[in-house]
């Protein structure tokens, strides 16, 4: 019984997991952030180069098309 309670004793002071799930967590955080910031730069993005395919089809002659947003 000595040992058990030993063994749980040294696990509550070891603090090596708790770094670890710490780092996890920030770099799951760091992502997150990323994935967003990427999602809102991908419209304005799809809306620049659709506005250039259209002048570009303007400048060649081209009825200008109307362009093409994902969502």
């Amino acid at each position: 019984m000595t040992n058990i309670l030993g063994f749980f004793r040294r696990l509550r002071k070891d603090e090596k997991g708790a770094t670890a799930i710490e780092y996890g967590l920030l770099a799951a955080l760091i992502a997150v952030g990323i994935i967003g910031a990427v999602s809102s730069l991908k419209d304005g993005l799809v809306g620049t180069f659709g506005d250039v395919t259209a002048e570009l089809g303007a400048a060649d002659g081209d009825e200008p098309e109307e362009p093409v947003v994902e969502e």
